[in-house]
């Protein structure tokens, strides 16, 4: 059995990781809250992880209000890239795997095809840049390193700190105006933290090498498609729009194109389901009416 230790057990990723380790008898997680260890701290990370005995550190801390990060870049450093470095570096003080998450605002946009993850890195904004610096100081301190990039993530606890996820976001508004006006020309990978939680706890168990994987859920959509869907699944009675991205300007840039290619995680841990079919499933959960398209 492994011993995890997990860090951000409050948020979405956090919480379906959780649940997904009740049914499992190959692992077994141990939750950090912030009381426990202060990510805000980075010089403090070595010697309190180093009181806990565990085979594998999951990292789900993040400094990720994306618009708010621009003009905070010394707390985003310290969290997304020090922090990261300092825990790297005490899962190699005690011979443990680092499991740390990352995201798909590490490159660019400017891709035709899926983000593969040996595809060159150029994040626009600050939250971007300093996850990438996380990936690779991680990388430079510790050689037992497990990097999942995830993106537009949705789950059942809610976005930690941004009120909810875009899913609920769309029907609360939906519900509440009727109508909805969606960005259409920035396209990603819709997923659920449930089957990331999955994804990590099944390449946990099956010894996937170090590296960089993209664990998202299958195809890709743009927002305003993403919103469609669950409008139309949740059975909402509203219309939406399509927008450019230069009708609803924010402080930070984002890709137009940051769809990532899941094939490397599927070949370790099977086939990943599609973004509709873990929107479906997420919608039930929630209790909200799912119809399939």
């Amino acid at each position: 059995m492994k011993r995890i230790l997990l860090l951000g057990s409050n948020g979405q990723l956090g919480s379906d990781l959780i649940r997904a380790a009740e049914g499992r008898a190959d692992v077994q997680i141990t939750p950090l809250c912030r009381d426990d260890l202060d990510v805000t701290q980075p010089d403090q990370i070595v010697a309190t992880l180093g009181e806990h005995a565990f085979d594998v550190l999951i990292n789900g801390t993040s400094y990720h209000k994306t618009d708010e990060v621009e003009a905070n870049a010394d707390q985003a450093v310290a969290i997304n890239a020090h922090a990261v470095r300092e825990m790297a570096r005490a899962c190699g003080e005690a011979n443990a795997r680092f499991v740390h998450v990352s995201t798909d605002y590490v490159f660019d946009g400017r891709a035709d095809q899926p983000y593969r993850e040996d595809d060159p890195t150029g994040p626009l904004n600050v939250y971007g840049s300093t996850k990438r610096m996380g990936e690779t100081l991680a990388q430079s301190v510790h050689d037992d390193v497990l990097i999942f990039r995830v993106a537009s993530l949705f789950g059942i606890a809610g976005a930690s700190g941004k009120g909810g996820n875009f899913v609920e976001t769309m029907i609360r508004v939906g519900r509440d105006k009727g109508a909805l006006r969606v960005i259409a020309d920035q396209f990603m990978s819709p997923t659920a933290t449930a089957d990331v939680a999955e994804i990590l706890l099944t390449a946990i168990h099956e010894d996937a090498p170090a590296g960089i994987y993209h664990a998202v859920n299958s195809g890709q959509a743009s927002w305003f498609d993403f919103a469609s869907q669950i409008i139309q699944r949740a059975g909402i009675d509203a219309t939406v729009d399509p927008i450019p991205a230069t009708e609803y300007p924010l402080p930070a840039a984002r890709p137009g194109f940051s769809v990532l290619d899941n094939t490397k995680i599927s070949d370790i841990v099977g086939p990943v389901p599609h973004w509709t079919d873990a929107l479906d499933r997420y919608l039930s959960a929630k209790g909200h009416t799912a119809s399939v398209a």
